[in-house]
């Protein structure tokens, strides 16, 4: 019997535009593998609409606050219905980032320091020495981060100005030079690593993520064996210790001005990456052998509930 595989898209976070793009992408992947699919662009009714479906499956394809913060994940487990991607718990967690790097640093990955403070705290002081990094503890696609430069003689006046919709906590971060790295995760098996290279852009922003053109994707990256293959465990490790299930993807920076081994940071793990035409993990499955049919029925069949 052929699955019925329910998209869950767009939803109401800032990141609604990519996951329409992800859910659209996938939507059409997966029937072209032979799946029965509902698109569902979800709104506060969610619950009711899959009560009254009860798919097969949930292909979850949300961006943001509510599609992978523990939210969505509560409702489909209150629904007994099998879902893609992390679990409540470590869905809650990575998308705090302060709690994702207390558990990274106890499973002895390397991490930035860091602090978290209101906005409203970072009155005319830096509060650490730059350069350091400002970001929203639980946001993704780089929405809300500044980078204050070492030149730069007081913090950036928009974090406590009206313009900022990210929530009042913040973390402060120390930046770490160097290159962009990333590394998806596949099960248990960390896949490849790519290198992200911002054209035209400071960092890898929401446009270099996502606008065509706005980032070049070296895959595999061009690094020496010894720091490809610590980035795998590390990822590996990360995906793990908080927790992780299904496709994950962790971001690193990678300091080799002065030597080879250099610096080696973990940022963060993406319990839900895109999966937009210039999104990283398709890249980098399909250089591990993987057609993006292939992940994508991969994940479907890998779903289930109590993750």
């Amino acid at each position: 019997m052929t699955k019925h595989v329910a998209v869950l898209m767009g939803g109401f976070s800032s990141e609604r535009p990519v996951s329409l793009s992800s859910g659209n992408a996938c939507a059409d992947a997966l029937e072209a593998v032979g799946y029965r699919v509902t698109r569902i662009d979800v709104d506060r009714d969610v619950g009711s609409v899959l009560a009254e479906l009860r798919p097969d499956v949930v292909f979850n394809a949300l961006h943001g606050p509510f599609g992978e913060d523990g939210t969505i994940q509560g409702i489909l487990e209150y629904l007994a219905i099998p879902y893609t991607h992390s679990g409540v718990l470590a869905s809650a967690l990575a998308m705090n980032k302060e709690q994702a790097k207390k558990v990274a640093r106890a499973a002895g990955i390397p991490v930035a320091d860091s602090k978290v403070m209101s906005r409203f705290a970072i009155g005319a002081e830096h509060p650490m020495r730059p350069p350091y990094v400002v970001k929203p503890v639980s946001e993704g696609s780089s929405f809300g981060v500044v980078i204050v430069k070492e030149d730069q003689s007081h913090p950036p006046q928009v974090i406590a100005s009206r313009e900022w919709r990210y929530g009042d906590a913040v973390m402060v971060e120390r930046y770490v030079h160097g290159r962009e790295l990333t590394c998806a995760v596949m099960g248990d098996v960390a896949l490849g690593v790519t290198e992200i290279i911002p054209t035209g852009h400071s960092f890898y922003d929401y446009d270099s993520k996502y606008a065509a053109g706005g980032s070049k994707h070296e895959c595999p990256a061009k690094i020496s064996l010894n720091i490809y293959q610590k980035i795998q465990t590390l990822a590996l490790k990360a995906h793990q210790a908080i927790g992780c299930r299904g496709v994950s993807r962790s971001d690193f920076r990678y300091d080799d001005r002065h030597s080879e081994n250099g610096e080696l940071i973990w940022l963060e793990v993406n319990t839900q990456p895109g999966m937009t035409p210039t999104s990283l993990v398709p890249e980098i499955a399909a250089e591990a052998g993987h057609s993006f049919g292939e992940l994508l029925s991969w994940m479907v069949e890998d779903a289930s509930c109590s993750r």
